[in-house]
């Protein structure tokens, strides 16, 4: 059964930051952008499904915000890459930062 999901589709360049466990106000979980809506269908691999409810669990976040907000991460990062810069990501507050490699 696919998975369906709301995206916003306002023109935001990066990410907003929200404290873990806040949920979003208001129905349709638009994020609180207050702009027009589309309906899109996605469907899950297994990987990606049981990733989306691990942190809907750990945030109490509903999985369209999960989904919105992964979406502008991505489109983030990708244009990062796009413009030649580099991402780093660190595991553990005491670990060397690694370069970030994406992947499906």
């Amino acid at each position: 059964m696919p998975k369906s999901a709301v995206l916003d589709r306002a023109d935001e360049d990066r990410p907003t930051a929200r404290p873990r466990g806040s949920r979003s106000q208001g129905s349709g979980g638009s994020g609180g952008s207050g702009g027009p809506l589309e309906r899109v269908t996605v469907n899950l691999i297994a990987r990606a499904s049981r990733a989306l409810q691990r942190v809907a669990d750990r945030t109490g976040d509903s999985k369209t915000d999960i989904i919105n907000r992964a979406l502008q991460v991505y489109g983030y990062l990708e244009d990062v890459s796009a413009d030649g810069g580099a991402i780093y990501v660190r595991e553990t507050k005491d670990s060397e930062p690694q370069l970030l490699k994406m992947f499906l």
